[in-house]
């Protein structure tokens, strides 16, 4: 029987793949969970998003229905979750099957981990602004981890993405910023001006967390120098980037090369520097970071 060497490998590297894109889900999960609930729950503080939608609908009924509380569960949790119901049709319908699966299961451990994690009864600290800055930089920290794991948290993203599909002028930012702007217009008439306030700062501690945490929002450009074929066939086949290149010559050897360069995220830069090096170990690569582009460039949300 003749095994091909060449498929093990492979596997092994989905697998791999696989593996760590659940660690980064779970764990990042974990983390904005408690970020949340460890942190700036018990300084009665709310975050942004769904999220936030979630505590003040808990708030509701906990403090003011008197819902009796289940021993050991979070009412938090489950009404993420609730609220997320609904838009696994719209992530089906407008993003695909594999992206629904993935947020499902990740919306999934999110509210597992709202649900599980305990709310101190004592604070955590003593003023406001080390929560907020702690619980901000924990939770967008494990948000921005969810992110890498190529899904979604779920809520605004959803909405966010899909209608990006069909209308231009929609994005992710904007529906946040819409249902950010209701969530603390009713805690600004619910409560005193402090706690809308601090709970604002934490929300733009845990964007900026985010931000730094999610490298599909970074560009890179590389500029790659080989004599060697190939590359920009795995790089459009394999990255599902484009790639413009053109005949050069060394200015000492004056042997032909090939001038090959691609824009990236910084996501995808490991993945196109493995396919460099499979190709050509000795090729010369420059990668310039941060730049910025004007034009066709595809914003991926997940991979």
């Amino acid at each position: 029987m003749t095994v091909s060497h060449g498929v093990i490998p492979e596997l092994s590297g989905k697998k791999k793949h696989m593996i760590n894109r659940v660690a980064l889900v779970i764990g990042g999960n974990l983390l904005f969970a408690i970020g949340i609930n460890y942190i700036i729950t018990p300084m009665n503080l709310y975050s942004s998003g769904f999220t936030g939608i979630s505590m003040l609908l808990r708030m509701l009924l906990v403090d003011v229905l008197k819902v009796p509380q289940i021993p050991g569960i979070n009412y938090l949790g489950i009404i993420y979750w609730i609220l997320n119901m609904p838009l696994f049709l719209l992530a089906y319908k407008a993003l695909g099957k594999e992206f629904c699966i993935t947020t499902a299961v990740s919306i999934g451990i999110a509210s597992v981990c709202m649900a599980l994690v305990p709310v101190p009864q004592k604070p955590l600290f003593d003023d406001y602004l080390t929560a907020c800055l702690v619980g901000g930089l924990v939770s967008g920290t494990g948000a921005g981890l969810v992110l890498k794991g190529g899904t979604s948290g779920g809520g605004q993203d959803i909405i966010g993405v899909a209608f990006s599909k069909t209308h231009p002028n929609f994005s992710v930012g904007k529906i946040s910023i819409a249902i950010n702007a209701v969530i603390y217009g009713v805690c600004f008439f619910l409560f005193d001006i402090q706690i809308v306030v601090y709970s604002m700062i934490f929300a733009v501690v845990n964007a900026l967390a985010l931000d730094y945490q999610h490298t599909q929002n970074q560009n890179v450009q590389v500029m790659i120098f080989t004599k060697k074929g190939g590359i920009t066939d795995r790089v459009i086949k394999e990255i599902r980037r484009g790639v413009t290149y053109w005949n050069g010559a060394g200015g000492y050897t004056d042997e032909d090369t090939y001038v090959l360069t691609t824009m990236v995220t910084k996501y995808e830069l490991p993945g196109l520097i493995n396919i460099i090096k499979s190709v050509d170990p000795n090729a010369f690569v420059m990668v310039n970071e941060g730049t910025k582009i004007y034009g066709n460039f595809e914003k991926r949300f997940t991979e």
